[in-house]
């Protein structure tokens, strides 16, 4: 069983945190309708939903992979280094506790999982601006006995690691090489984006298809050529406050 947490958009949502691009203003109910689409999407690929109510008095409350992120030990429950987002991981632990041991980061450390790309045993955190050095060392310690081995990764220019790359499957990764190097990564087989596409390596495995954004048809184009099934979704109303594909779900 695959099972999807989501939560549904904030009434706030257009007071959401920016960092890397200009703010625009946020149609509420049209961003709730893509994520409704995005949820279907999630369960066409066999997921079973926990949908969350969305959170008043947290704007960017929607994109719950910041508040955790997910191993076949433990869910570790993350410290979002944006204060008006701490309180946003409550709630998930509540909705994770039934599922998997959780394990927590506490301060000073702060990591988004945004910034948290888990490749089989080795997980590389983003050395972004949500995210310190005191929670690679704080994880490392967490996860010493499940035989995990993490790292800092520089990456620059985007908000988070997962806006630079992403697991395609167990073999590949989609990338954009300009915001992160991908010598990070030995051993594994590269996409990169179409150079006209910076945005375009965001994108979420799911039942052995990609769930990805229409606005980067050039770099879907891309995976199909590689024989990778594609399930678009419109997510561009969540981009104006810096989503994607990953961000919108927590996958157990």
């Amino acid at each position: 069983m695959t099972l999807a947490i989501t939560r549904d958009v904030s009434p706030r949502f257009n007071e959401c945190e920016i960092t890397h691009i200009d703010r625009t203003p946020i149609d509420v109910n049209v961003a709730r309708a893509q994520h409704q689409d995005y949820v279907k999407a999630l369960a066409s690929l066999g997921c079973d939903i926990v949908e969350l109510p969305a959170e008043t008095d947290l704007p960017d409350s929607v994109f719950v992979e910041d508040t955790a992120f997910i191993l076949p030990e433990a869910a570790v429950i993350t410290r979002p280094g944006a204060d008006s987002r701490k309180p946003e991981t409550e709630s998930i632990a509540r909705a994770l506790s039934p599922h998997l041991l959780l394990l927590h980061v506490g301060e000073p450390a702060t990591v988004d999982g945004g910034d948290v790309l888990v490749l089989g045993k080795n997980i590389f955190i983003g050395a972004s601006t949500r995210s310190n050095a005191g929670a690679v060392h704080q994880i490392q310690m967490l996860l010493n006995e499940f035989g995990y081995t993490v790292s800092a990764v520089e990456m620059h220019d985007c908000l988070h690691l997962k806006t630079a790359v992403t697991k395609v499957d167990d073999n590949t990764l989609l990338i954009n090489p300009l915001w992160v190097d991908n010598s990070h990564f030995k051993g594994f087989k590269w996409v990169e984006v179409d150079p006209m596409e910076p945005f375009a390596a965001n994108c979420l495995p799911i039942g052995g298809a990609i769930i990805y954004p229409t606005a980067f048809p050039k770099t879907q184009h891309k995976l199909e050529q590689r024989g990778f099934q594609v399930v678009t979704v419109n997510v561009a109303e969540l981009a104006k406050a810096e989503g994607a594909v990953t961000c919108c779900s927590l996958i157990i």
